[in-house]
Order: C-alpha cells, then sequence, then structure tokens
C-alpha cells in the first residue's frame, strides 16, 4: 500500500457513492486520515463500513460525518464539527452533487436545489471551514466540476432559474459556479473535470461512461502535496485546460461571491 498521503487530512464530500466513494478509498490507501461526508449519518457510517470491508484500508483513517446540503443549516454545524474535531485540514474535496431535478425544486433555504447541493453549500463549507484549512504548501480545495460547465451562464438575476427552468442548464450553471469559486483569491484551490462515469449523473451526458475509480484517480492526483497547482486552474482529467472563457475573470469571481453571500444568508 501507497503511503505518500500518511499524515495527511482530507475532507471528501459525497463520499458514500459514486466519485467521491472511490476517491475517499484512494486516499485511504495512500495513507490520509479521510472525512468521508455522507447526505446522513447512516449513510456515512454505511460507506465506512463497505469500505472496511472491500478495501485494504485502516480503520483509524476513516471517520464518517454527515450533512444534508439542502439544508444550509447542517452544513454550518457539520463545519463546526469539524473545526472542533480536526483543528488541521490539508485538503477539502468539494465533490457532493445531484442532478437537477425534472421539476423546478426549491430548498427549505429557498434556492434551487442543483445550485445549492452543488455549489453553494460547497461555498459556505469552504469559508467556514479556513480557519483550519492549511495555508502550508500542499494545502488545498479540489472543486469536482464538469465539461459542462462550458455550455453554462449564470442567471444573475435570477439563479435560481424561477422564469426559465430546465434541468441541463441548472446542473451546468452549478458547474460553471463551482469552476468560478476555484479562482477565488481567499482559497487555495482548483477544478476538475473527472471526466464521464458510471455515476448517478451518468444520464446527463450520455450513453456510457469510465469506472468511477478511473474518474477518482484524477481528483486524487490533485490531492498530492507533490503537484504544484495554481489557484483557478482547471483540469480535464489529467490535463491542465482552459476553463470556460471569464471563469477566471476577477470581475466575475467578485460577483459571484457577493450572489454566494447573499443566498447563504449571511457574508462569509
Amino acid at each position: 500500500m501507497s503511503s505518500f498521503l500518511s499524515g495527511r487530512t482530507i475532507m471528501v464530500t459525497g463520499a458514500t457513492s459514486g466519485i467521491g466513494y472511490e476517491t475517499a478509498r484512494q486516499l485511504a490507501e495512500c495513507g490520509a486520515t479521510v472525512l468521508l461526508h455522507g447526505r446522513t449519518p447512516d449513510e456515512a457510517r454505511a460507506a465506512v463500513k463497505r469500505l472496511l470491508a472491500t478495501a485494504d484500508v485502516d480503520a483509524e483513517l476513516l471517520r464518517p460525518c454527515a450533512a444534508d446540503f439542502s439544508r444550509l443549516d447542517e452544513v454550518e454545524r457539520l463545519a463546526n464539527r469539524v473545526i472542533i474535531g480536526h483543528p488541521h485540514l490539508d485538503v477539502l474535496v468539494n465533490n457532493a452533487a445531484v442532478a437537477a431535478p425534472e421539476q423546478h425544486t426549491v430548498t427549505p433555504d429557498g434556492n434551487e436545489l442543483a445550485f445549492q447541493v452543488n455549489f453553494l453549500a460547497h461555498y459556505l463549507l469552504t469559508h467556514l471551514l479556513e480557519p483550519v484549512l492549511t495555508t502550508d504548501p500542499g494545502g488545498r480545495v479540489v472543486n469536482v466540476s464538469s465539461s459542462m460547465h462550458r455550455t453554462a451562464s449564470i442567471m444573475w438575476n435570477d439563479p435560481n432559474r424561477t422564469r426559465r427552468y430546465s434541468r441541463t442548464a441548472a446542473f451546468a450553471q452549478s458547474q460553471l459556479a463551482l469552476t468560478v469559486f476555484a479562482a477565488d483569491p481567499r482559497v487555495t484551490a482548483v477544478s476538475v473535470d473527472p471526466g464521464v462515469c458510471e455515476t448517478a449523473l451518468r444520464p446527463l451526458y450520455g450513453p456510457e461512461g469510465a469506472t468511477p475509480a478511473e474518474g477518482a484517480a484524477h481528483v486524487v492526483r490533485l490531492c498530492d502535496p507533490a503537484v504544484e497547482i495554481v489557484n483557478g486552474a482547471y483540469y480535464d482529467r489529467g490535463r491542465r485546460m482552459e476553463p470556460a472563457v471569464g471563469a477566471t475573470e476577477e470581475r466575475t469571481v467578485k460577483r459571484l461571491n457577493r450572489l454566494a453571500d447573499q443566498l447563504v444568508g449571511h457574508c462569509v
């Protein structure tokens, strides 16, 4: 078992299935302590149990944690628990995602579901965890994005898409926001498209995809402190590429921050 991540603590959101689950497995197999996030405590504990039964992983390295990202108060409570339990976090992998539903759906916080779960919850979590996210070399945030961000536009005056809703456009908007967020100068972050994989999101893309483990390998590589990154960089699987035009512009980043602060209910 490779141990190049030994001594590092990494949190993976949406780690109970798909790319998140495989990312957690590969990170733990490389020696990292992994905070494995699920929507509910039961789901997170079940994922840990499954990993211990099927992978060569030390039980001490897996720490289940939970929050339903459609409820921002749960995100805040999760951040508080992480800060108390883990005063030093090397990497945050913002991976949790839902396909936007067929019907326009709003969370209890009043935000369109995909925009909140895929972007706003991660925006809030990242900033709340800033006190423990290390500023040491190698410390970083990895946003799991998608090539669909290239087809998107952020509807600044109607981010919840109440006037014109399409599930594909709503999902793409959430991925563009996540990609723009990686260029926020307040955090050292990159975004990565792990490629089309056989996960719950695959029907949005096409008939078939790679295995979740193949997608996860591209995420894990970016968690390696030996891999140097530039803030705001975008990776298409293993290759650094230019993201959508304007995605790293300072004006766009600031505008998104203002919008997100407003929608999460307070300035972070």
